[in-house]
């Protein structure tokens, strides 16, 4: 699979119940690689490895992910946690098995690049702040979708 990271976690630990006594550490990303498709990461082992492999990219790099385990997602457990994606579907990454590549995406497909800057949900899925304020009595204890750009950070 190859793509450009869009979303990133930090890393975890978490006690191991396998274990006792040791920790298991995860981190998680987004990758997309057209308009539409966009899929959840997930990687899980040893604490090195993690932090590792985490330190090796950031958002906007591309990735080239190989021997992933695909696996069926629970969508209402993921998505508490994790973007909501198009795919019923997600990547694990395994210390063992698979491999994560970085590499220029002038390198690879300038496409890529662009698809950085598209949001993630649907364009008619979100609510301008103008009409947050003129409704926002009929919005009460609604989850909405606000769409914003950053002006200026100081």
């Amino acid at each position: 699979v190859i793509g450009v990271v869009i979303g990133k976690t930090d890393v975890r630990g978490f006690p191991d119940r396998k274990n006792i006594g040791s920790e298991r550490y995860t981190f998680s990303f987004t990758i997309r690689d057209s308009p539409t498709c966009f899929i959840n990461v997930n990687s899980w082992g040893r604490e090195d490895y993690i932090r590792s492999l985490s330190e090796s990219f950031r958002v906007g790099d591309c990735v080239t992910i190989e021997n992933p385990l695909v696996q069926s997602k629970e969508a209402e457990r993921e998505e508490k946690f994790n973007p909501v994606t198009p795919s019923c579907y997600k990547l694990l990454l395994s210390e063992n098995h698979s491999v994560v590549k970085t590499s220029s995406c002038y390198e690879m497909d300038t496409k890529l690049l662009s698809l950085l800057h598209l949001p993630v949900k649907d364009p008619q899925d979100y609510y301008s702040l103008g009409d947050i304020i003129a409704n926002g009595q009929s919005l009460d204890g609604r989850i909405l979708n606000v769409l914003a750009a950053v002006m200026s950070v100081s």
